[in-house]
């Protein structure tokens, strides 16, 4: 995993509103890099709702046309099973090593 891990990130939308998210790591799949992120209000809530586990949003990291990076939603299904599957094997080695 990143040293990143759990850093918030603010990002800005469309409109300007502007929406936290707690980093959990950066990969690589497919030779493009991903940000796997949750909202920090569902984190919240889960505090203080218990376990109950919440979805994670892929973000695709891209380059603008000014070399900048960007972050992109992943919306294709297929692509998103794909950086999924990659997080969770990525996270159960991990496991398994800590064991």
């Amino acid at each position: 995993m990143t040293e990143l891990q759990n850093d918030v990130v603010t990002l800005v939308d469309e409109e300007g509103a502007e929406h936290d998210f707690i980093l959990l790591d950066i990969i690589m799949v497919n030779d493009k890099e991903y940000a796997i992120m949750i909202p920090s209000e569902a984190m919240e809530e889960k505090n203080s709702a218990g376990d109950e586990e919440q979805e994670a949003v892929i973000f695709r990291i891209d380059a603008d046309e000014d070399g900048n990076e960007t972050l992109v939603v992943v919306e294709d299904d297929a692509e998103w099973e794909a950086v999924a599957q990659a997080w969770e094997e990525l996270v159960m080695a991990e496991e398994d090593e800590a064991e």
